[in-house]
């Protein structure tokens, strides 16, 4: 069942003054998304993962020709990344509310652009973390517009599977992306990998342009006026259910964010994979994918919040049992045993994502793009803090990154908890 964004924003929300919700001239039910349409979507918000994990197998190579001398401090390669996306998602979700959806899109495509070009030349460790704080800021557009876009369309459970359906497509990057990058350092240096990403970037921006309507029409536009984006972003943060599922995600990113940083130091270099690193980092990754696509057939029949709670448990139960292991075994277990630990964790916590998405934005449908910014910049911010603390402590052995799932799971299991303690009887399941 689709639901109307009008009557939802009017249901279960209470507006701000100043607001007002008009409906679209089509009916959200007669919009049914295209395999195009899911694969676009995928395509934009794939700008972050490859440009993430196509770097990993060549952080040594990178930190050797830019003469970064501490090893934990190629982690920050990666970190530069996000919290450029993190602080740069706050002004995207304004200004699409106000200039549509695809000019703010096109302004993220160029800026990414940019970016690249300035890690593709780099000479020094300092350009290069601008260059990737910029693809973060660039980043940021594509990805988080599209989840207002996406939220223009559809709304509930609908929506949690057009997003399910998404995050499976789009987690191909991380599975191929690091083989890709391994692939170039055959035969190239790492610049050419950014030579990938510029090419990405390009079809992106001319594919999305050429083909994907603006789904916020001038009549449902809002002027740009910091009182109406000031009580925006005060119901975006005080609304118990968005706030709440924010930080549950921003815990679980977290933790994902801190394996992110030091798989290429664990798995490539702790267990001397080498150039195997990507096949393992790539099941790892299908793993999440797999989840996704299980969870885009299962959430219409069981809903949002028992397929999260689920997750959240079996995440948590995983990580304190593994965690033990990984004390006995001085923090070196087997590696058969860490794959397998990997492997379960990260289809219990794929089963998160598009969950904890949708609810968070299921009441924010008449600021959709105002509030895509806010729960997508807490979460980074969340996530990207909490994630290089994890990283940083990595010493040799996987007892870090053990933890952090393990605390960050049960953190998370404890916040949904309290969520839904005061959920009210009419809120959308």
């Amino acid at each position: 069942m689709l639901f109307d964004s009008a009557s939802i924003a009017c249901k279960f929300t209470r507006l701000p003054r100043g607001f007002t919700v008009t409906t679209p001239t089509q009916p959200r039910a007669a919009h049914h998304a295209s395999i195009e349409f899911v694969v676009l979507m995928a395509v934009m918000s794939s700008l972050i993962a490859f440009s993430i994990d196509a770097m990993l197998p060549a952080l040594p190579q990178i930190a050797a020709d830019l003469g970064i001398a501490r090893e934990n401090d190629r982690q920050m390669i990666v970190t530069a990344l996000f919290l450029g996306l993190a602080l740069s998602q706050l002004v995207y979700g304004p200004v699409s509310d106000t200039i549509g959806r695809k000019p703010t899109i096109y302004w993220g495509f160029a800026i990414f652009l940019v970016g690249t070009l300035m890690c593709t030349f780099s000479g020094n460790f300092h350009v290069m973390l601008l260059g990737r704080f910029l693809q973060g800021i660039g980043a940021a557009g594509p990805r988080i517009v599209s989840i207002a876009l996406i939220r223009d369309l559809y709304s509930g459970r609908e929506m949690a599977k057009i997003l399910s359906l998404v995050t499976t497509i789009f987690i191909v990057v991380p599975v191929i992306a690091p083989s890709i990058g391994q692939g170039i350092l055959f035969f190239a240096e790492w610049r050419w990998i950014f030579g990938v990403l510029l090419t990405q970037g390009l079809i992106g921006l001319v594919w999305f342009a050429w083909r994907q309507p603006e789904t916020l029409p001038l009549e449902r536009r809002a002027s740009f006026s910091l009182r109406r984006i000031t009580l925006a972003f005060k119901e975006a943060c005080t609304n118990r259910f968005t706030l709440g599922y924010t930080i549950t995600a921003g815990l679980i990113f977290g933790a994902f964010i801190g394996y992110l940083t030091s798989t290429q130091q664990i798995l490539q270099e702790q267990y001397g994979l080498g150039e195997l690193f990507p096949l393992y980092f790539g099941a790892n990754a299908f793993a999440f994918g797999a989840a996704s696509l299980v969870n885009a057939k299962l959430v219409m029949r069981f809903g949002m919040r028992r397929l999260a709670a689920t997750g959240l448990v079996a995440s948590s139960l995983l990580s304190i049992v593994f965690f033990v292991v990984a004390m006995l075994t001085d923090g070196q277990p087997p590696l058969w045993s860490l794959m397998a630990y990997l492997l379960a964790i990260f289809f219990s916590v794929g089963i998160l994502f598009g969950n904890f998405n949708a609810l968070s934005m299921e009441p924010m449908g008449h600021i959709a793009g105002i509030a895509a910014a806010v729960i997508g910049s807490l979460t980074t911010l969340i996530s990207t803090v909490l994630g290089n603390l994890l990283g940083q402590a990595y010493d040799g052995t996987v007892r870090p990154m053990v933890f952090g799932f393990a605390v960050l799971t049960i953190s998370a299991t404890a916040v949904m908890v309290y969520v839904e303690r005061g959920r009210r009887s009419s809120t959308v399941r």
